[in-house]
């Protein structure tokens, strides 16, 4: 019996690991396909700083012909993990938020009142295509003049993988996880197209969020399972407690 993963990669593979490492058997099915776009951004723009909340954003920099130019600016990041990224690309000075968008609107607030960011310089917002949440207008609305660049998109993959519909058919996954809104959406798409459906939304799905729950729900799942925070650790913890070790 298996576990089934949706996320995107390269996140799927550093999952898996992470799954296996406890002692679960895992199937991949990335739902999501990354795309980088390339940036219009003027080399010789003033900008103060660099926003993230994506790591996938700063993936899609990477050989782009403004990234030696966007390399001197500070970086501010949503959380520690997009944080590495942007230090291992070349960032050298990046601020983490250690949360989510609107810790690190509230960390820019902070900065600019110390100085250590100058509001009167526009701060370049590196993003994915789809956006969950509208930081850049919560900033403008707190006299921040924001520029959004889209870095990439994720766009929607069909089909299941032909050993995952197998292992729907056969009765051999376990649980499925689900990390995001959009992947989750894709995913059930794909098994209906794929033929697996009734097999699919019998199985247990565990939810990064209670907005992820919910299109599990809407999408006919029986078994529903939200995760008491928003993050990884949570989501594992919950398969903890309902699969038995000696199921593994």
């Amino acid at each position: 019996m298996a576990i089934l993963v949706t996320r995107p990669q390269p996140d799927n593979t550093s999952t898996a690991a992470a799954l296996r490492a406890r002692g679960f058997e895992v199937l991949a099915a990335p739902m999501l396909r990354f795309e980088k776009v390339l940036l219009s951004i003027d080399a010789d723009a003033d900008f103060g700083a660099v926003i993230v909340t994506s790591a996938n954003a700063l993936r899609a920099l990477a050989d782009q012909p403004v990234q030696a130019a966007l390399l001197r600016l500070p970086l501010f990041a949503v959380g520690d993990r997009t944080a590495e990224v942007a230090r291992n690309l070349g960032f050298a000075r990046v601020i983490s938020a250690e949360g989510d968008a609107a810790a690190l609107r509230d960390l820019l607030m902070e900065s600019s009142k110390s100085k250590l960011l100058n509001k009167d310089r526009p701060l370049v917002y590196l993003a994915g295509a789809d956006l969950a949440r509208d930081l850049a207008g919560e900033l403008g609305a707190r006299g921040f003049a924001v520029v959004t660049q889209t870095t990439y998109r994720m766009m929607p993959v069909a089909d299941l993988p032909h050993d995952v519909s197998a292992a729907f058919v056969a009765g051999k996954v376990e649980a499925v996880l689900h990390y995001s809104r959009r992947s989750a959406r894709a995913f059930f798409q794909a098994a209906g197209l794929s033929g697996v459906e009734i097999a699919a939304l019998a199985v247990p799905h565990y939810c990064l969020s209670a907005a992820v729950g919910t299109i599990a729900h809407d999408a006919g799942a029986s078994q529903v399972v939200v995760a008491q925070t928003p993050d990884e650790n949570a989501l594992f913890a919950a398969l903890d407690r309902a699969i038995a070790p000696l199921s593994r």
